[in-house]
């Protein structure tokens, strides 16, 4: 741990040498005070035990640029005041049920439609990371129906609002709908906004992600080079925006088959998290989850099982979005269905279908996901009966909810035409 001179001064002094007062002085302990912020240096492992790392810290002070920069950004995104700020912050930090417990006191206790609408807006985030997403629709609408009534239609409130409920869609499977929600919330914001605003870079960024889902790489990768040369003007380099958009570049990668930049863009995304997140919090679990899958894609069924652990030690045993653990599952059950155990790879599948059969509506996308993975293991099984049962509801789901092109559809379509050439 390093303390410069420069961090010292007569006015600020961030920790006191407290070995006289200590009822253990040969320890020379320091104390530091509450609000020290440390820099990490480096991080690593120690010759004589691979289980423990040694970190090198760096004390920061006010006049450090980057932190300066990330906590008025911190600032700007929980806003509000009082209880409203406590509530943005536990859901920050993955506390979702005392999060709810207050906005249902806030509700309760709200005196005009500007207070409804803020809450039922929340309760709406709260919502989408429980996986709840029906739920978050319900909320997101009527807050937008008491924002119509009183806001001007291009007022940047409604941007908000718009995105939200096109970030639910797309989690739901549905789009068309979600990429009709964030072009209205696109077009508010870039009038209300200027041209670098971080606000109009989420904008993007969410427009990319639809695109990812439709399997429309190029313009995935288009709105998020987008968003990401905004937040590079504006933003400290460890700020969280720039890990979910690392992820999503990791997620097109891998869907271009390109597994070492995918990798790349994860462990980006990995590295600011953990910075930036605490130990347990959920969006680090589906972090390792991504990771392992890469690896699984790459042939290293060690590494992969590794990181799936991971994710699942923190997704098991924390409250997090149940379908983030149901993705986890699916994706242990594709290493060891190519690993060809695949009596584990069932129970693994078996595990992630039955979360997904129950928070998703049905026709879902991720649904063809599971169903197509599990028709592959029993045509590696030789059960064809029960390979194009599964294959059938994938295609059916396919061509229902995804464009013709889509690479998951023309899969989806030789799987079928494989095992129906051996039956």
């Amino acid at each position: 741990m390093t303390i410069g001179p420069s961090k010292i001064s007569n006015s600020i002094t961030p920790f006191a040498m407290i070995d006289k007062h200590s009822a253990l002085p040969r320890e020379q302990e320091i104390l530091f005070t509450m609000h020290s912020v440390f820099r990490i240096v480096e991080i690593t492992q120690t010759p004589s035990n691979s289980r423990l790392w040694e970190v090198q810290l760096t004390i920061t002070d006010e006049s450090d640029p980057q932190l300066a920069g990330l906590t008025n950004r911190i600032k700007e995104e929980i806003d509000g005041e009082g209880w409203y700020r406590i509530g943005q912050l536990m859901l920050k930090v993955g506390h979702f049920d005392q999060a709810e417990e207050l906005y249902d006191e806030l509700l309760k206790g709200a005196s005009d439609d500007r207070e409804r609408a803020k809450v039922y807006n929340m309760l709406g985030w709260l919502k989408v990371d429980q996986g709840e997403y029906q739920e978050a629709v319900k909320f997101y609408e009527k807050s937008l129906e008491i924002k119509r009534k009183t806001l001007s239609e291009d007022d940047v409130s409604l941007a908000d609002t718009y995105g939200n409920i096109g970030l639910v869609y797309n989690n739901m499977g549905e789009y068309s709908k979600a990429l009709d929600y964030y072009e209205k919330d696109l077009e508010i914001t870039k009038k209300a906004l200027t041209p670098t605003h971080p606000d109009l870079a989420i904008s993007y960024n969410n427009i990319g992600r639809v695109y990812n889902n439709m399997g429309e790489y190029s313009k995935a990768l288009e709105y998020y080079e987008k968003a990401i040369k905004i937040w590079e003007m504006s933003l400290a380099k460890n700020h969280p925006y720039f890990a979910a958009t690392y992820s999503q570049f990791g997620r097109v990668y891998r869907g271009l088959k390109d597994y070492s930049n995918a990798l790349s863009y994860f462990e980006k995304c990995l590295e600011i998290n953990r910075i930036t997140l605490p130990e347990k919090h959920p969006n680090l679990g589906l972090n390792y989850s991504n990771i392992g899958d890469v690896h699984r894609l790459m042939g290293d069924y060690e590494r992969a099982l590794a990181f799936h652990q991971k994710a699942l030690n923190i997704q098991e045993n924390v409250k997090c979005n149940p379908l983030d653990c149901a993705t986890t599952y699916m994706n242990l059950g594709e290493t060891y269905r190519e690993m060809k155990d695949y009596t584990t790879a069932l129970t693994y599948y078996e595990k992630g279908l039955k979360i997904r059969e129950e928070k998703l509506v049905k026709p879902h996308p991720d649904l063809a996901v599971i169903y197509h993975n599990m028709s592959k293991l029993y045509f590696s099984t030789q059960k064809y009966s029960m390979a194009i049962k599964y294959v059938e509801q994938a295609v059916e789901i396919g061509q229902e909810k995804l464009p013709a092109t889509h690479p998951h559809l023309v899969e989806y379509r030789e799987t079928f035409e494989k095992i129906r050439k051996k039956q």
